[in-house]
């Protein structure tokens, strides 16, 4: 009992004693482990940039043996393309010495030959003396037609002369002027002017007579009293040069028919009878999408819904199928609601009928 009792007594300092060494031991514990690892990363490092440096000496030698084997293709490629280029310079030189040869002999046998040059020359000669008889008798006929044409115009230039100077001519009477009587013979103008006849003058066309009465003033059936115009034949004239359009193209666009504006093409109620018109198709398009059965005991047991315009407490409304915007009457001035017309516009009706500067259709 007096040893528990003593051993009772120092559990305490027990307790403090045992607490302590055991964080002696960990302090030493931890800085032995931090020892240990570092020791271990140091020697890891170490194989492992030893292996490092075994596997650089591994890959440049690879890559000699690589490098070399390519170098040696590579010069042996060239080696064929100089053996190949220096063939063709060879082969080169050798056709332009056996085209140089057959040149010359051909030159010498061909062209410098002296008797086949002789009778060449004398075949361009006969030639040249063929041609040149044919471009003298060509001159010879072309100077005989233009001096009978010369010719033609100088008679032509004088019987309108003479028809002009008719009033020259001497009569019975008178002696004119080319027939003077103191001339032994009349002069050749004098024989002219007999033979040609008179100028007269002619009266324009579009020039109109009078009335031979005021009758056919009054009746209207003179050409002066009430000049009648017909339509003309179109004009067939040729296309002008440069970038215009056709004749055609552009007559038709002139005289093309009227075209009225949005404003007279369109009624007044032209909205108001649209509406009625729509209404009219959705009261007779087949709202109904079920196919129909004769059998009056197929629809019995289901249950009539009714649509939320219908069923509503509030009543059903009139948007959709009496109007499509809202009304208020309050704000009316007069029975109805106020209708707006816009005017036309002067920029759409000249849309298609006018030309721009660089004579296109706007």
């Amino acid at each position: 009992m007096a040893t528990l009792a003593r051993l009772q007594a120092r559990s305490t300092a027990l307790v403090h004693q045992y607490y302590f060494r055991n964080s002696v031991v960990d302090a030493f514990r931890k800085k032995e482990n931090d020892a240990a690892v570092k020791i271990q990363s140091w020697f890891r490092g170490c194989q492992v940039r030893a292996y490092i440096r075994y596997l650089h000496r591994i890959a440049t030698i690879v890559q000699k043996w690589w490098r070399g084997y390519l170098g040696r293709q590579q010069c042996q490629l060239i080696v064929e393309i100089a053996y190949c280029a220096m063939k063709m310079n060879i082969y080169n030189a050798m056709a332009v010495r056996i085209q140089r040869w057959w040149r010359g002999y051909r030159i010498r046998k061909r062209c410098f030959d002296y008797i086949y040059l002789k009778a060449y020359l004398r075949a361009v000669s006969r030639t040249n003396e063929t041609v040149r008889e044919a471009l003298d008798e060509f001159a010879e006929i072309k100077e005989r037609e233009e001096k009978e044409a010369a010719l033609k115009r100088e008679k032509k230039k004088k019987d309108y002369q003479a028809r002009k100077m008719h009033y020259l001519l001497s009569t019975k009477q008178i002696p004119g002027v080319y027939n003077s009587p103191f001339r032994e013979e009349p002069d050749p103008w004098e024989l002219r002017l007999r033979q040609a006849k008179p100028l007269m003058r002619k009266r324009p066309k579009g020039q109109l007579q009078r009335p031979a009465s005021l009758t056919s003033w009054l009746a209207c059936t003179r050409a002066r009293s009430f000049p009648r115009c017909e339509s003309l034949p179109p004009i067939n004239r040729k296309q002008c040069q440069g970038p215009f359009r056709d004749i055609a193209e552009v007559l038709e666009q002139r005289y093309k028919p009227l075209e009225p504006t949005l404003r007279v093409a369109e009624p007044i109620q032209g909205v108001k009878e649209a509406r009625e018109e729509f209404r009219k198709q959705e009261a007779a398009r087949n709202v109904q999408d079920r196919m129909f059965l004769p059998f009056i005991s197929y629809h019995k047991n289901e249950k009539y819904t009714p649509s939320v315009h219908l069923s509503s407490k509030y009543g059903s409304s009139s948007y959709g199928w009496q109007h499509f915007r809202d009304e208020n009457p309050k704000k009316w001035i007069c029975g109805k609601d106020f209708q707006t017309v816009l005017p036309s516009f002067e920029l759409f009706s000249t849309y298609g009928k006018s030309y721009s500067k660089a004579g296109q259709i706007l």
